[in-house]
């Protein structure tokens, strides 16, 4: 168990944890000088003989230093807010328990101290003070402890309680990557680089490699401590402190407010979803937009708030909002953060991290605010995973996922409605009926398309994805086309898709012209009339007769060997014909020979054999060109 204080200065935090311990307080000489602790101290030790040692965690109770406790108050199990009997309950004493609150903290105990300085009925007037303080949080039925750490009455019942709720508190979950967020570094003689902190998830062992900081730095474990103890492991729960070595690691590159994570787990971002509250102390609504200080782990930075669901977020009420950070920050889902104003001067609220990869557009659409209430409302991952599916149209990363949740994929349990798919850019998550209904979508846009342009084969890849235009990164896309083409629900023809029972229809303009070009292209032999020729015969526009011979060429009834110079079918066969046979039992083409058969310049003839290289039937190898035997074109010529 991790126990940390909270409340006012000069209430005696300090003081009451050398009672509980017997360990001295305050480290620092410029505390003992201003007998103010002004930063985290650490304690340690045993609750009843023969207890596992219990962490302490004292915090400074100063109003400037208020974000040296928000680094200290993160992970601890159990709160003890301390009051003294003379002040009452004062401005930091109001500060910090909403603090506590907001971090969700679960159990928490009061202490009353200095009650030798006062009468008993100073005393009552506190404990009401507190109670009435407390009564509509959390903490409402949070027992009360009247002590003296001078005199010492009080403290044995303090310690009994405390030992009471070390069985109550919950065993954090080890499942999931290592997190520690970084509170103190210092060098050892001999030893080297040590950096402590609360472990907030995983577990790690001596020999483990974790990253360090926003740089990722890699680092070595070289040994360990949790609870202040020598150990092999450490987990989730314990206070750690970590020898670790890596390559031209200094300690200035070490700072509070770094975490040190499992490799897989490092994500930080600059964009975080949350569900922010606002406390109802606050004496005007929230602003979109406002700047704040942001408090998650032992880091502190700024950011922006744009809020999700309106302009103003009310004093006591909820919100979802968006973090816009100034410096990256590394969470989770689930996470607890504080937020205090621009100065850094007053709490004003707080929320739980609900997605640490935020997008930067659409954020306040529906589709988004549904899945942040999925979010919010789930428990699990594999609660959250339908829900979230069906709100995400372009599917769901899974490896965002894993970072996101903290749960390597090898853990999770996917629900029988979920599918994945594989695409070149690595896998994504639908829901089957989404995958099919996408699927079922592209084979309706495609007969669209067939209706819309008859006289084409069909898109390629790129155009089809701009005309269904669907949400879908191009790689994915390409797997639902892939997919699509081997089930036989679409086919290909070179790069053109098209329903398998499509017809390419020519308008009735086209076709009559074409009946009159194929003529004068037939007639042409193997030196057909360029573009230009053609249009004029036919009195034309060039362009409409470049057009026609190009969509002809997509229906494989003529050939565009180069710009404006188009070959028939029946032509270009007559010409592979006689390379082939030209060739027969030698496969090396000679471009003379093959000129001399076709009966024209050595030019074309070299502008013909190029376009037998692009389709497949040649290949040329150095200053020589051979026939591919294997290929489709010089199969069919042989009759094969």
């Amino acid at each position: 168990m991790i126990v940390g204080t909270a409340g006012h200065i000069d209430h005696g935090k300090t003081a009451l944890l050398q009672a509980l311990t017997g360990q001295a307080g305050d480290q620092r000489q410029e505390e003992r000088a201003r007998g103010m602790t002004i930063d985290l101290g650490y304690r340690y030790a045993a609750l009843a003989d023969g207890a596992p040692l219990t962490g302490f965690i004292d915090v400074p109770g100063h109003e400037r230093f208020i974000h040296n406790m928000l680094a200290g108050a993160q992970g601890i199990d159990l709160v003890l807010l301390v009051v003294a009997a003379d002040d009452g309950v004062m401005p930091q004493t109001r500060e910090h328990l909403a603090i506590i609150e907001l971090l969700g903290i679960p159990l928490a105990l009061v202490a009353i101290t200095k009650c030798d300085r006062v009468e008993p009925q100073r005393v009552h007037e506190v404990q009401a003070q507190v109670a009435a303080l407390m009564a509509p949080g959390p903490y409402a039925q949070a027992q009360q402890f009247v002590v003296s750490s001078i005199s010492g009455a009080g403290i044995a019942e303090l310690r009994q309680a405390l030992q009471a709720a070390q069985a109550r508190v919950s065993q954090r979950s080890i499942q999931g990557g290592f997190r520690l967020a970084v509170d103190r570094a210092f060098s050892i003689a001999g030893a080297g680089i040590v950096v402590t902190g609360t472990a907030l998830a995983g577990r790690v062992s001596a020999g483990d490699t974790l990253l360090l900081g926003k740089s990722a730095k890699a680092v070595r474990v070289r040994g360990l401590h949790a609870q202040n103890q020598p150990a092999l492991v450490a987990e989730a729960g314990q206070r750690v402190a970590l020898n670790i070595a890596g390559e031209r690691l200094a300690l200035e590159q070490i700072h509070r407010g770094d975490w040190l994570v499992a490799d897989w787990l490092h994500a930080p971002s600059v964009r975080v979803d949350i569900e922010l509250f606002l406390l109802p102390g606050e004496t005007r609504p929230f602003e979109h937009f406002s700047p704040v200080h942001v408090h998650l782990g032992t880091q502190d930075v700024t950011a922006r708030v744009a809020l999700l669901g309106g302009e103003q977020l009310l004093p006591g009420q909820r919100m979802f909002a968006q973090l816009q950070l100034n410096a990256p920050l590394q969470a989770v889902q689930g996470d607890r953060l504080v937020l205090r104003d621009q100065r850094a001067q007053r709490t004003l609220g707080g929320g739980r991290v609900l997605d640490p990869f935020a997008p930067s557009r659409q954020r306040r659409s529906e589709l988004r605010l549904r899945q942040l209430a999925v979010l919010r409302d789930a428990e699990n991952l594999e609660q959250a995973l339908p829900a979230l599916l069906d709100a995400a149209p372009a599917g769901l990363d899974p490896q965002r996922l894993e970072r996101q949740f903290n749960r390597r994929r090898d853990s999770w349990c996917l629900p029988e409605a979920v599918q994945v798919i594989a695409t070149r850019q690595g896998p994504l998550l639908f829901a089957k009926a989404q995958w099919q209904a996408l699927k079922q979508h592209v084979r309706e846009q495609l007969a669209r398309f067939h209706e819309q342009e008859p006289d084409q084969l069909g898109p390629d890849r790129d155009r089809l994805r701009r005309f269904v235009a669907l949400p879908l990164e191009r790689a994915a896309f390409v797997s639902l086309l892939e997919e699509l083409l081997s089930e036989g629900a679409i086919a290909s023809s070179g790069p053109w898709l098209h329903l398998p029972d499509h017809q390419v229809q020519l308008s009735a303009a086209d076709a009559a012209l074409w009946a009159k070009l194929e003529p004068l292209m037939l007639n042409g032999e193997f030196d057909p009339p360029w573009v230009r020729t053609l249009a004029q015969a036919e009195q034309r526009e060039e362009a409409e007769v470049r057009l026609l011979l190009r969509k002809l060429a997509r229906l494989g009834l003529v050939h565009q060997v180069v710009r404006d110079l188009f070959y028939p079918q029946a032509t270009l066969r007559r010409m592979a014909d006689l390379l082939l046979q030209h060739s027969a039992g030698n496969p090396i083409v000679q471009v003379a020979a093959f000129r001399d058969r076709l009966g024209i310049g050595r030019k074309r003839s070299v502008q013909i054999l190029e376009y037998f290289d692009r389709i497949g039937l040649t290949r040329r190898v150095g200053d020589q060109r051979q026939i591919r035997l294997d290929s489709g074109l010089a199969q069919q010529q042989n009759g094969h």
